[in-house]
This record gives structure tokens, sequence and C-alpha cells, in this order.
């Protein structure tokens, strides 16, 4: 399969291998997650965080830190330049609101 075939279906990470040992619900949560912050602003993806932290709740998703940690690189690796930019304020602001110091 070509890659514009691959990317016609899903995003570029979730075929990542660092993504490989993932359920495909939880991928596919993610990726919704990822695809509605596209275009927001931070403060706009932050109040958007909370909905989907219950709706993880909801489904009984949860992520261990290593599924997180790959998902997050496996996105990183295949994101521009401004996305990375937005990635590093979003994870900087959630580790400042849990406490986790910077």
């Amino acid at each position: 399969m070509s890659e514009s075939q691959a990317s016609n279906q899903r995003p570029a990470w979730m075929e990542d291998e660092l993504v490989r040992e993932i359920p495909q619900k939880k991928l596919d949560f993610l990726g919704q997650l990822f695809t509605e912050s596209q275009g927001k602003s931070q403060k706009e993806m932050m109040s958007m965080m909370l909905p989907m932290m219950r709706r993880a709740k909801a489904e009984h998703l949860s992520f261990t830190t290593q599924e997180m940690n790959s998902a997050i690189a496996a996105i990183r690796k295949h994101s521009t330049s401004e996305e990375l930019s937005k990635i590093d304020k979003i994870l900087s602001q959630a580790g400042q609101q849990k406490g986790t110091p910077q």
C-alpha cells in the first residue's frame, strides 16, 4: 500500500512501530483527540481535554505511561514544526497543571 493510500485510512503516526502494541480502540481515541485539536488555540485545547478525559473514563480507556509516551513520540515523529511547537506548549502546560516541575 502506498503512503498516500495509508494516509487516506489512518494518520501516519498510527501506523508507526512505536504504537504497534497499543490497542486499536485506544489509538482511535487518541486519533480523534488529535484531529479535534487541530487548528485550536492552546486555551481551546485545554478546555477540550476535560470532556475527552471524561469520555475515556466512561469508555474504560486508560493509558499506561508507556502507551502515552509511545503515542506522543509517534505523533511528534510525524508532525510539522508548527505542530511540534503546539504539542510542546500543551505538554508543558499539562505538566504545570499537575504540579509537575518543568
